[in-house]
């Protein structure tokens, strides 16, 4: 078996999260225990089919942190990895901030 092979490290981080289905409409709240530059994980228990796409919503401290996404894996009754896909600016300049001190909790 290979290794797994990621374009950015991901990093333990615990925050709420708000999920839209682009496709439904609907709305469900999860959890995010891992982040990277590129993506996230999302544990919820109805992971969407991969292809899905949303729009994710994180909250940390007093921030939020918007992008469209898309699902790129799902694991039936425990969660889902996203693929970010439009960032803002400002979305992006609070994720690479998570990052770094996220990066300096793990040394």
């Amino acid at each position: 078996m290979s290794p797994e092979i990621r374009r950015s490290p991901r990093f333990p981080f615990i925050a709420v999260a708000e999920i839209i289905d682009t496709e439904s409409g609907g709305r469900v709240e999860a959890r995010v225990s891992k982040l990277s530059l590129n993506g996230c994980y999302v544990d919820m228990p109805n992971a969407l089919p991969v292809g899905s796409g949303v729009r994710i919503k994180i909250f940390a401290e007093s921030d939020c942190f918007e992008a469209t996404a898309k699902v790129v894996y799902a694991h039936v009754n425990l969660g889902m990895g996203l693929a970010f896909q439009e960032v803002s600016l400002k979305s992006g300049s609070i994720l690479r901030e998570w990052l770094d001190r996220a990066s300096k909790s793990e040394t």
